[in-house]
């Protein structure tokens, strides 16, 4: 069971998806305004949040970058729920540290997996003392000489897929399809994003642009 905030303000939209997370277990805590949510999280807890980025004012790209500049909230999982299929709310979501984007209209039973995978990654730390690069693919956890680092879902399965592939050079097109299959919705320049995300986060250069292809994992790093 998880603790889920739930930032949706149309009405119905929230009580079903609500629903489906209850009835999977889940304590959940609904708000309709990004001002809502922000002060359930002054107040208590989560696990996850689930934001819908059109909401009044904050809007959910806010709230989220508000949950990552803080220590006590930073390592939440989040899921953003919108309508919007654009790649520039997408970008602006992933540049902001989110875990995943889901369009809507969407099955609720979608964004329950989603929200399994994240949670995944919250499981027990992995040991500590462990040399080079270490990367849990039951927990979705990484650590690099023993120091934990916080990776978002997407960000892992990406720097996953190419650690697994040290010698290969891969196109943004098969990260995409090696990486999320068909769950992905967007365009590939999202690739860049995580890319840049993971290279803030690395304190060694794991992986290399190799220019007019792609991605390279850096193997003589490890």
């Amino acid at each position: 069971m998880a603790k889920i905030l739930l930032l949706e303000d149309e009405e119905i939209i929230r009580g079903v998806l609500a629903e489906y997370m209850l009835l999977s277990g889940h304590e959940v805590t609904e708000a309709a305004t990004g001002r809502e949510a922000l002060d359930y999280l002054q107040t208590g807890a989560f696990d996850l949040a689930v934001l819908d980025i059109m909401v009044p004012g904050p809007g959910g790209v806010e709230v989220l970058r508000q949950i990552r500049a803080k220590e006590e909230t930073k390592g939440m999982g989040v899921i953003m729920l919108t309508a919007l299929d654009d790649i520039k709310t997408q970008v602006e979501a992933f540049n902001a540290f989110a875990d995943d984007y889901i369009v809507k209209p969407a099955p609720p039973i979608i964004l329950l997996k989603r929200i399994e995978t994240i949670l995944r990654r919250m499981a027990p730390k992995q040991p500590q003392g462990q040399n080079g690069l270490y990367m849990d693919p039951e927990s979705f956890q990484v650590s690099c000489d023993g120091e934990p680092i916080v990776l978002t879902v997407s960000e892992f399965l990406v720097l996953k897929l190419l650690a697994d592939h040290p010698m290969r050079v891969m196109t943004r097109e098969q990260l995409i399809l090696g990486a999320f299959h068909e769950d992905y919705v967007g365009n590939d320049r999202i690739i860049d994003a995580h890319i840049k995300n993971i290279r803030k986060k690395l304190p060694k250069p794991y992986i290399k642009t190799v220019i007019g292809i792609g991605y390279q994992f850096d193997s003589s790093q490890t």
